[in-house]
């Protein structure tokens, strides 16, 4: 197996060579051996860096790519770590999509329906305005709650 220095690594996987370092020291690549001080990996390492860069675009954490590396039982396939993380990160992604579009509603409302001369103006509104269940518009509440923001 052909041992790669640490920029052709990089180069092949499209990542600087302080993310692999990076990737090393949390634990996520194997420490490597070194030939006159300097870092060689196998193939392997290129194929857990394509997961670790897969894994990134989609979303997952660090800390959630490294259960899908070291959270279950060695004789747990590929395809059941996948399957159990991605169902977390679907329910995660979809409580994003609710709040992104709560947050679309609100910017639509304030391009469309804000009169305000001034900031200050705009703040007394939102500060005054009562919300659904309060007496006063603040505390603002954070966007992607269900309740009425303004």
């Amino acid at each position: 197996m052909s041992q790669l220095t640490i920029s052709e690594v990089a180069r092949q996987v499209g990542l600087r060579p302080s993310a692999i370092r990076y990737y090393e020291r949390i634990g996520i690549l194997q420490p490597t051996h070194r030939v006159s001080g300097q870092r060689r990996f196998d193939e392997t390492a290129l194929y857990r860096l394509a997961i670790v860069q897969r894994a990134r675009q989609t979303g997952f954490t660090l800390p959630e790519i490294r259960k899908l590396f070291f959270g279950f039982s060695a004789r747990t396939k590929a395809s059941e770590r996948w399957r159990e993380l991605s169902e977390k990160k679907l329910i995660e992604l979809e409580v994003m999509r609710e709040q992104i579009k709560a947050m679309q509603d609100v910017l639509h409302k304030l391009r469309n329906c804000c009169t305000c001369d001034s900031l200050d103006q705009c703040g007394k509104g939102m500060f005054e305005k009562p919300t659904r269940g309060s007496k006063r518009g603040l505390p603002l509440r954070r966007l992607g709650d269900k309740r009425s923001l303004t």
